[in-house]
């Protein structure tokens, strides 16, 4: 842990990296915007070290594709690329849906109600919601309950009755025998919070991790102000939406009315890294003590020994994964992706942290699916590390 480091630009010497391959960052992510079919419409990339921004960079565009007049419901060949003068280009600022990234907020407002004593890790969520099986807190963030990977939550009238589908799945598997990621158990840390906070999440995301760290971008259900600097999604004609622009990508987060514990979190490259930082701090951040030390260890150290390296988990973060963290995977790197197109990554061995977030599913999801886009920055920074030393 790093002490109460705060982000601020700076230059690629005061960061203990090296410039010339440093270079190689912009251009490695632009690559991605080529094509007839580019991985993204836009990016905006957020790379620092020991607290010391070197890159924050943006391409691309926010807003690239639109429906077609008078297509608007039909179910296939509706989307146009706008003219060049009617897109949106991607600002510093620009917002995105960071899908599953959500969990992680889910998870420090799970954290900081166990730091009060108001909950405990590894006792039943049946104990303060008896309609959920007997599964530990702990596995539900985990990815080990044994839980289905996801449900389709449509059919069901509101969100009490989707939730109670959720609290209705049993375990496929004993818990803690095997790990399979799924939405479930986030969902159900949701309730669990709103539960035991006595608050619903969106209020307790903003009480308990954005208010105390100023992260004025970031939150459920973007603002009428905050959806003009949304980055667009996907055009979904089955849920009714059009193409989406300023509500929650997922379909299920968004059948629980746009806040669920597994997505629906919007946020800025800036403030997600401010987040990663915090951690690489040991949870404090511009003299606000976020989440005691104790349980930052706790919840950067793998869980899941013995399953497997692509179940290596921390509480909530995924672990030494290269799938998304390319050549800077470690056993101490932590960090997340969202099936948008988002990702955040740290490590407090060499005080690397990087944030890249795209839309990658604008306008479908078929664009970018194998990730090399998150790969290429974290080789181009991996080889900046080593060419320093």
């Amino acid at each position: 842990m790093s002490g109460d480091r705060v982000l601020r630009v700076g230059d690629a010497g005061a960061a203990g990296l090296d410039g010339a391959a440093l270079a190689g960052l912009v251009p490695g992510v632009e690559a991605f915007l080529t094509g007839p079919e580019p991985a993204f419409a836009g990016y905006v990339l957020l790379a620092a070290r020991h607290g010391v921004v070197v890159a924050h960079a943006v391409g691309g565009h926010a807003v690239r594709y639109a429906v077609a007049p008078g297509r608007e419901g039909a179910e296939g060949g509706a989307v146009v690329e706008l003219p060049a003068a009617d897109r949106v280009p991607m600002a510093p600022d620009t917002v995105f849906d960071v899908a599953s990234l959500s969990k992680l907020f889910t998870t420090l407002v799970v954290l900081r109600l166990a730091e009060r004593g108001a909950l405990a890790l590894d006792e039943p969520i049946s104990r303060w919601l008896p309609e959920f099986p007997p599964l530990a807190v702990r596995s539900l963030l985990t990815h080990t309950a044994g839980w289905p990977a996801e449900i389709d939550l449509r059919p069901y009238p509101d969100r009490a009755a989707r939730l109670a589908a959720v609290a209705a799945q049993r375990p496929e598997y004993p818990p803690g025998t095997g790990y399979r990621y799924s939405d479930l158990g986030p969902m159900a840390l949701g309730a669990l919070v709103e539960r035991v906070g006595g608050a619903p999440l969106d209020e307790l995301v903003r009480q308990l991790v954005t208010e105390p760290l100023g992260l004025t971008d970031t939150g459920y259900r973007p603002s009428p102000a905050l959806r003009e600097r949304c980055a667009a999604t996907e055009y979904q004609p089955w849920t009714g939406r059009g193409m989406i622009r300023g509500q929650v990508h997922d379909e299920n987060a968004h059948y629980l009315g746009g806040v669920a514990g597994h997505a629906g979190v919007f946020s800025t490259a800036w403030d997600l890294a401010v987040l990663g930082q915090t951690l690489l701090n040991g949870g404090c951040y511009g003299g606000v003590r976020l989440l005691g030390e104790r349980w930052v260890r706790e919840m950067l150290t793998q869980q899941n020994a013995g399953l497997g390296r692509d179940a290596a988990r921390g509480l909530g973060w995924q672990l030494d994964q290269p799938s998304i963290m390319g050549e800077l995977a470690s056993p101490t790197a932590f960090g997340h992706s969202g099936y948008t197109g988002t990702s955040l990554v740290a490590d407090p061995s060499n005080g690397v942290l990087w944030v890249l977030l795209t839309n990658r599913v604008h306008p479908s999801r078929d664009r970018g699916t194998d990730g090399a886009y998150r790969r290429a920055p974290a080789g181009v920074l991996a080889r900046a590390l080593r060419a320093e030393r």
